[in-house]
């Protein structure tokens, strides 16, 4: 038996999921987490041999829960997506997650993917793995993006400016030059583009 936590914060698509795994015979889900700091903190309680997240789970992401459990419990990840960015894939397989998986994935497919990263193998969608060599490449300087990292938090241009230590009107023209290029009028338009982009 291969148990299981499901970490999702829609209600209705984790309770769903948990619904369909458990039809197959040798997976049983231990827990379910809505959010990737109690996904975390129920790893830790049920120590369940492989976890499954939804990587856009707040708050911060499921990227953050997967590292936090890999570290603490060393069991499979798989994240589960709507998002298919190359870069996220790149970030994702750099700590350690073993599965990789669009949103679409049919529940009888995922339980496969589940039993081949519970016998230790990696699994990358396909098409996702496709996009990551043919991706584009970064149109922004290092410092724009370490700009964009301190404005993905909301902050004021003077915390910016504290932050990555530059001048506020230096962090205004580098914010300013990144939204030019991504062609998006605020600052955290550009820092959500280079979030989800997997840039940042």
């Amino acid at each position: 038996m291969i148990t299981l936590l499901l970490a999702d914060d829609e209600d209705l698509i984790r309770g769903a999921l948990a619904a369909l795994l458990e039809l197959e015979p040798d997976l049983r889900v231990v827990a379910q987490a809505a959010t990737s700091a109690a996904a975390v903190d129920l790893a830790l309680a049920h120590r369940p041999q492989v976890a499954v997240l939804d990587l856009e789970m707040p708050p911060g992401d499921g990227l953050q829960a997967a590292t936090g459990i890999r570290a603490a419990l060393g069991i499979p990840v798989i994240l589960v997506t709507r998002h298919s960015r190359p870069a996220v894939l790149r970030r994702a397989l750099a700590a350690g997650v073993a599965g990789f998986v669009p949103k679409t994935t049919p529940a009888g497919r995922l339980a496969e993917i589940i039993r081949d990263v519970h016998a230790g193998r990696r699994y990358v969608d396909s098409d996702i793995a496709a996009s990551a060599l043919t991706e584009d490449a970064c149109p922004l300087t290092i410092r724009e993006l370490d700009v964009l990292r301190a404005a993905r938090t909301g902050a004021a241009v003077t915390e910016i400016a504290t932050a990555v230590h530059l001048a506020p009107g230096t962090v205004r023209n580098y914010l300013s030059s990144a939204m030019t290029k991504l062609g998006v009028s605020t600052r955290h338009a550009a820092a959500h583009t280079a979030w989800e982009e997997g840039w940042i």
